[in-house]
This record gives structure tokens, C-alpha cells and sequence, in this order.
């Protein structure tokens, strides 16, 4: 009997979803040449912020170990939402990948409504660096060292400001929380991503920004910015000049911007598995340690599953945050 396009069509179906399923191993085994072509990397923010600081070593160096580009798709607005509506999106075949952080765990608290759920429509796939968030100022506009800062705010109360990089993003409720725990009142003024409110503080036009130490780094070794403060109880091995929050009278003061990488829900699980072995083998390169020791952030070794049960205690954390600390969308 001869095989009509529709048995065809029902015949690939069914292979598909017995490949994906591990039934059928030569399927299986085509599925598991990866990468075979280039890997996009959704990053949700414009080119300059902090995930650019992780995302682009991490992409130069999986080019160079796979002889296959991992392209960087920066796609800011909305706080880093819409780039992760359109990694959401994407077709799960583990060519488009989601680099998302901290703010993606505090965006459902955020925005009231979402076109993608961060825990059902991404697969957690690694923590990729966790760094602490560092009180940076322009050194022309805030002199003096944190004491002296902070008489200048206490003096003039909302007329100093802060940036962030966008409403609902880590640094806009690091700068909240600042403000609760310190009994200040610093005016926010959202950013559509961290790179354009580093820009704008370096040149003057902001006070001061509470940033992933990651992408102020740099800046702060070149002299363009000073750090008054890192948050937590220790001072970071990187920059151990900076006080932490917890000798400045801020024992409670502990916010943390992390980094992770997704797959879009329905990637085939030896992909997944392929995704995970490279980035571990990323993670041992010198290049990496280097790049990563610069930013203050080590690479975390977390599996997938300790990733996921991560991100949704971040989740309900920063319920809690948003909650106490009153923020809302601007």
C-alpha cells in the first residue's frame, strides 16, 4: 500500500515526539549535534549593563570552544520583560537561549499581567554569577565618603536622585529598600536598561545608581564613578576598599544581582543536557574565571534543578520586598 504525504506527515510526528522522548535513538542522537549552527542569546537589556558584562565573555568564549558564534540579542525595554516575552516565544530547539537576572524574579510582583510565566514557559538550565549590588555616585555631583553622602540626602530630602534600570528592575527595589532601611528619600528615575543609566551617571545627568557590581566595575576602577558601599556583611574580595552595607549601619541591606540561562519550554531534554555540559565546560576556562573574578562574582555550580528551586525562592523574596517597600510601576 503505498504511503500517502499525510502518513508521511503522521509518521514524522510520531518520530518527533518519540525522539524527543529518547525512543528513538538515531533521532535522539541527530537531536544531540549541538551546536550545529549559531546559538542566539536573548540578553533583555540594551548593550553596556550588567548582563552584557557576563553575557559577552561567556559568548567569545563558547565561540571559541565550539567554532560556532553565540550571537548576542540584546532586546531592552519594559524592565527586561520584553525580551523575555521573546525568548518565551522562541522556537525550543536550543538555538535561542534566555539570559535573564535578579529582576526577572521580581517582575511578577511588578506587572500585573505577563505574556510569559518565568517558572512554566522557561527551562532552568544555570546560574551563571551572582554579585553584589554596589551604591554608586558621580563623583563631580556627591563628594565625600558615605557619611558625608549621607548628610547630603538627609539634608535634601527627593532633591537628589537615583537611577535604575528600569521600574520593577533589581536596582530599582535595591534603591527602595535603601530608602526604607535608611529613612531617606531619594527620587527614582527609571532607565530602559542599566547600560544607559551607568551612561547618564557618568556623564552627570544622576546622582547615583545602585548597579549589579558586574557592569559598574569597570567604571569604578577607571576613576568615572566612586562606590560608596557594597550590600551585605562583607566587603567583596574584588574591591575590598568599599565598605559593606552591614559596617555602615545597614546590617539588613543584602541585595544580590544574579544571572541565569534558560531555554524556552519544550527543549528536548538531551539538548538541554548538551546546553548544561557547555556551559560547565565555560565555567573551568581560565578566560571565564578571569572575566567573572573581575566583576566581584565567581561561577556559581548550581544543577538545573537547584537553579529552578533558586528562582522560585527569588520569587516569593521579592514578593515580599515589593510588598514592604510599596513600589509600583512609574
Amino acid at each position: 500500500m503505498p504511503i500517502t504525504n499525510e502518513g508521511v506527515s503522521r509518521r514524522q510526528v510520531v518520530l518527533a515526539s518519540l525522539a524527543a522522548a529518547g525512543v528513538v535513538p538515531g533521532l535522539a542522537r541527530a537531536q544531540t549535534r549541538w551546536p550545529a549552527k549559531p546559538v542566539t542569546l536573548v540578553v533583555p537589556f540594551p548593550a553596556g549593563g550588567g548582563t552584557d558584562a557576563f553575557a559577552r565573555p561567556m559568548s567569545a568564549q563558547f565561540s571559541k570552544l565550539n567554532g560556532t558564534q553565540m550571537v548576542i540579542d540584546n532586546r531592552g525595554g519594559a524592565g527586561g520583560t520584553l525580551g523575555a516575552s521573546v525568548a518565551a516565544k522562541a522556537l525550543p530547539d536550543g538555538y535561542t537561549l534566555f539570559m535573564g537576572a535578579v529582576h526577572h524574579a521580581i517582575a511578577p510582583s511588578m506587572y500585573p499581567r505577563l505574556d510569559y510565566n518565568i517558572e512554566t514557559d522557561f527551562i532552568p538550565l544555570a546560574l551563571l554569577a551572582n554579585v553584589p549590588q554596589v551604591l554608586v555616585v558621580n563623583p563631580k555631583n556627591i563628594q565625600g565618603d558615605f557619611g558625608a553622602f549621607m548628610r547630603q540626602v538627609q539634608a535634601n530630602p527627593g532633591k537628589l536622585n537615583y537611577a535604575s534600570a528600569g521600574a520593577g528592575t533589581s536596582h530599582h527595589l535595591a534603591g527602595e529598600l535603601f530608602k526604607q532601611q535608611s529613612k531617606t528619600f531619594i527620587t527614582h528615575i527609571p532607565y530602559r536598561g542599566a547600560g544607559p543609566a551607568l551612561q547618564d551617571l557618568i556623564a552627570g545627568n544622576v546622582d547615583m545608581l545602585f548597579d549589579g557590581l558586574g557592569s559598574s566595575a569597570a567604571h569604578i576602577k577607571g576613576g568615572r564613578i566612586k562606590a560608596l558601599m557594597v550590600s551585605g556583611a562583607k566587603r567583596n574580595a574584588a574591591f575590598p576598599d568599599i565598605p559593606c552595607a552591614a559596617e555602615l549601619g545597614l546590617p539588613d541591606y543584602t541585595v544580590t544581582t544574579w544571572y541565569g540561562l534558560w531555554a524556552p519550554k519544550g527543549t528536548p531534554a538531551e539538548v538541554q543536557a548538551r546546553i548544561v555540559e557547555e556551559i560547565r565546560r565555560l565555567g573551568t576556562m581560565d578566560e571565564i574565571k578571569t572575566a567573572w573574578a573581575g566583576n566581584g562574582a565567581e561561577f556559581p555550580t548550581m544543577t538545573p534543578q537547584q537553579f529552578g528551586s533558586f528562582v522560585s525562592a527569588e520569587v516569593k523574596r521579592w514578593a515580599g520586598v515589593v510588598k514592604a517597600s510599596g513600589a509600583k510601576l512609574e
